[in-house]
C-alpha cells in the first residue's frame, strides 16, 4: 500500500498551555482515528539549519516546516481525506501531502 508524507508547515503556536493542552488532545483523538494508517505519527521538527551548495551552513530554514506524519492508503484522495481532518489545520496550519517513493536497494 502506498505512504504518503503530510508535511505541516506554518501554524500558530497556542497562546496559553489550556490551549496547547486542548489542541494536543485533538491531535492524539485524530491520530487515534487513523488506526494503523498512522505509519510514523508525531515527527516535530527543531534547530533547523540550512546547508547551501557552497556548503555554508546558516541557522533555520527555508520553509515554514514544523514536522511530518506519513501514513498509508490506499491513494491520494485517501490519503488528502485523512489530511483534511487534522486539527494542525484548526491553528492556522496547513499541510502539504505527497505520495512516497520507494527506492530500489
Amino acid at each position: 500500500m502506498p505512504q504518503y508524507i503530510m508535511t505541516y508547515l506554518g501554524g500558530n503556536h497556542p497562546s496559553t498551555p489550556e490551549e496547547g493542552q486542548q489542541h494536543f488532545a485533538k491531535y492524539m483523538e485524530w491520530l487515534s482515528s487513523l488506526g494503523d494508517a498512522a505509519v510514523s505519527p508525531m515527527n516535530p521538527l527543531k534547530d533547523t539549519c540550512t546547508v547551501a551548495p557552497d556548503g555554508s551552513v546558516s541557522d533555520g530554514g527555508t520553509t515554514t516546516m514544523s514536522g511530518y506524519t506519513i501514513v498509508k492508503a490506499d491513494n491520494m484522495d485517501a490519503a488528502l481525506v485523512m489530511a483534511k481532518s487534522c486539527p494542525f489545520l484548526d491553528i492556522e496550519g496547513s499541510l502539504e501531502v505527497s505520495e512516497l517513493v520507494e527506492m530500489p536497494s
